[in-house]
């Protein structure tokens, strides 16, 4: 999906058991379509890695697309009940992703993810990871995009936090559980990776003035302080404003 935005960890190089991980992968480099078992991946299957440095020190963030691309199989089937779930992901292809990644698990024990990618529109759960001032206005390939980094040692407090103001403010599970999902997946990190929102191709969906005053972080942020105050009208208004201006590129995702 090129249209996509990235959630990524960086762990520090020396952190990284195989030194084969380590080749760097722009950004914007160009994907292939590979028309294979499982469907069009458009992504090499590479064992590689993308690299930043950051504070003088190599951080690593493997790509492991194989493990994502069945991971993601297994999601996008599970996401759906009854006879949908089989037209869009045959139950035959779904028992041959499942028995694979269950082999890969089995050989490497310790594998994970360190990218999660959302389809057309950034989940403002995952703003809640960030300090606004944490909000980069980048450029790639003169192309205008926002980018936000902080560690995980910061990241996985906020979220705490994100998690204990809505379960006080009556929200159900199905607003809370994708948060602790996402708290469970970087808690499971060290506390000095690098974790990084990538807006990645969504950044396309809006002109250069639009993200200029994108403040997504900002406004979910003043939600959540609201919400602790108990001042739910205000925390609508802020939501509002951040899922108003998300609307249209979910419009996207639910179209396709």
């Amino acid at each position: 999906m090129a249209i996509a935005a990235y959630l990524r960890v960086y762990v520090p190089e020396d952190r990284i058991d195989d030194p084969g991980l380590t080749a760097s992968v722009p950004t914007g480099s160009r994907r292939l379509l590979i028309n294979g078992t499982y469907g069009v991946f458009e992504e090499s299957l590479r064992d590689d890695a993308f690299v930043i440095q950051v504070d003088g020190r190599r951080f690593v963030c493997p790509r492991t697309a194989r493990l994502r691309m069945l991971e993601g199989v297994l999601a996008f089937r599970n996401a759906y009940q009854g006879p949908t779930a089989s037209l869009l992901v045959p139950e035959a292809a779904a028992e041959r992703a499942a028995r694979e990644l269950h082999r890969m698990q089995d050989r490497h024990p310790g594998m994970r993810s360190h990218i999660l990618t959302s389809a057309f529109a950034v989940p403002l759960r995952w703003f809640s990871a960030f300090d606004p001032t944490e909000r980069a206005l980048i450029e790639i390939d003169g192309i205008t995009s926002i980018r936000y980094r902080t560690r995980v040692r910061e990241a996985v407090p906020r979220l705490r936090r994100t998690v204990e103001v809505l379960d006080s403010a009556g929200f159900d599970e199905v607003v809370v559980d994708p948060v602790e999902e996402l708290l469970a997946w970087i808690d499971a990190f060290p506390g000095e990776a690098v974790l990084e929102l990538d807006y990645g191709g969504v950044a396309s969906l809006f002109s250069s003035a639009e993200l200029a005053i994108d403040e997504s972080a900002a406004d979910v942020a003043a939600s959540l302080d609201a919400l602790e105050a108990e001042d739910y009208d205000l925390a609508g208004e802020h939501y509002s404003e951040a899922a108003s201006r998300w609307a249209h590129a979910q419009s996207l995702a639910y179209a396709n």
